[in-house]
């Protein structure tokens, strides 16, 4: 299976502008800018590749656990998962990424918490974009709501 992306930049990296385009077609001529990766703090000028990496983080997680649910039968009503990603300068130079923080809100009728949590972690480990992103800090804090 593949599932592929596509960028294009114009211009230098501080002046320039892109857009991303999915193969779903969910993005299509979205912008993204060096401002709204490294400068607007509000998320507001336009995507940029950290934030995409946070939904697919989220979204990966909630999918995950939902199957965990289900086979432990105690499927979900609702997972609310938000995952956070930092980054900043990095000590070589340049900028990285330090930590995907996944929360997670999860209305799950039939189940007590040290099972939740259990099932969880165990999301947390084996979806596989927390796989993918092994070269960092991933968190996981589940409650159920």
């Amino acid at each position: 299976m593949h599932r592929q992306a596509t960028a294009i930049w114009k211009g230098t990296l501080t002046e320039g502008s892109g857009s991303l385009e999915t193969q779903s077609g969910a993005l299509a001529g979205i912008p993204y800018s060096f401002k709204g990766r490294f400068q607007d703090e509000s998320g507001k000028s336009g995507t940029n590749p950290e934030e995409l990496i946070a939904a697919a983080h989220a979204g990966c997680f909630a999918m995950q656990l939902s199957h965990f649910l289900a086979e432990n039968g105690t499927p979900a009503n609702k997972l609310d998962a938000k995952a956070v990603v930092t980054y900043g300068p990095a000590a070589g130079g340049g900028f990285e990424i330090t930590e995907s923080a996944i929360t997670l809100i999860g209305t799950v009728p039939g189940i007590n918490a040290a099972k939740f949590k259990e099932l969880a972690d165990k999301a947390k480990a084996g979806c596989p974009v927390s796989k993918a992103l092994g070269a960092i800090k991933v968190t996981l804090d589940a409650k159920l709501g």
